[in-house]
């Protein structure tokens, strides 16, 4: 992947996380995690997807529809995984 794919994928994931950020009335601090877990979510989905040879929709080197795909189901298990309360 070229430089300019990886940024606009950055910019993508980023977009994931800002958007599930605003849908759940998240914190700044929420943003930063929602924003993190949502580029690891992208890359994750990327992999899968050269990895199995799947294509959800590709735009030039880069699959946008399984990288947004991986960002939100990475988005919504890191989300429940955060809002586990310790019992005392």
């Amino acid at each position: 992947m070229t430089l300019p794919t990886l940024i606009f994928a950055l910019i993508v994931s980023t977009l994931c996380g800002v958007l599930y950020n605003f849908l759940r009335g998240g914190t700044g601090w929420r943003l930063l995690l929602y924003s993190g877990l949502s580029a690891l979510g992208f890359a994750l989905g990327q992999w899968i997807g050269v990895w199995r040879g799947w294509a959800l929709f590709t735009f030039g080197a880069l699959d946008i529809g399984l990288g947004v795909l991986g960002g939100f189901l990475l988005l919504l298990f890191g989300d429940w995984l955060s809002r586990i309360e310790a019992k005392k």
